[in-house]
């Protein structure tokens, strides 16, 4: 079973993740990413796609035209783990 992040790791969030804000009502991460058209952002979600399989994690997205917003959670935990924060770090490595 994954573990819940612990308070000390989700008070870390802030520093580790910058760009990723606690969803309300939720145990979730999100982040909105732009790009200059839809086929950067497709290209973007391609290559999210295919690290979160090699990571067996999916994140839940949305996407409109140049637009893309994740939220990252561990179904499996119930809330956020380090597996959420490891694929968010993995996702802005390469946004």
């Amino acid at each position: 079973m994954v573990e819940k992040l612990s308070a000390a790791e989700r008070a870390g969030l802030v520093v580790a993740l910058p760009e990723w804000k606690l969803v309300e009502g939720r145990d979730a991460i999100t982040r909105s990413f732009r790009f200059k058209d839809f086929s950067e952002a497709w290209g973007f979600m391609a290559r999210v796609a295919l690290l979160a399989e090699g990571q067996d994690h999916h994140p839940e997205w949305f996407n409109v035209w140049n637009r893309v917003e994740i939220t990252l959670s561990t179904h499996d935990a119930g809330g956020l783990s380090a597996r959420d924060v490891r694929l968010a770090k993995a996702i802005d490595a390469i946004a």
